[in-house]
């Protein structure tokens, strides 16, 4: 009985290197999968965003990420101020700013034609 738990045990071979070696590829490509899906596609929109932020100038007409539309009559070190109406000012984090207004983008490439 003992003698065919032996042979049965033999016969299933394999090496525990090579399962060891196995996971250790499995996790590195697992791992490239997240980054190359994930974390580098979040890191340039983030750097894009940066670069956004960095560029605001007086005067852009610009979408919060509330959805609020503004022109930017201030900028701060971290804060922006926009007029979104003739006697309302709203101060936000430059993080809150989204994006260009969809119409601006658009007169401003026109302008430079």
């Amino acid at each position: 009985m003992i003698d065919i738990a032996f042979a049965q045990q033999n016969t299933q071979g394999g090496s525990p290197l090579g399962a060891l070696l196995f996971q250790l590829v499995f996790f590195l490509a697992l791992f490239a999968l997240f980054y190359f899906l994930l974390i580098r596609p979040q890191s340039k929109a983030r750097k894009k965003h940066q670069e956004f932020l960095a560029n605001l100038k007086k005067g852009d007409r610009v979408v919060t990420s509330g959805g609020i539309w503004g022109t930017v009559v201030e900028i701060g070190d971290d804060t922006v101020t926009l007029k979104v109406d003739a006697n309302t000012r709203i101060t936000f984090t430059k993080e809150a700013i989204s994006h260009y207004q969809p119409s601006y983008k658009k007169e401003e490439k026109e302008k430079e034609e």
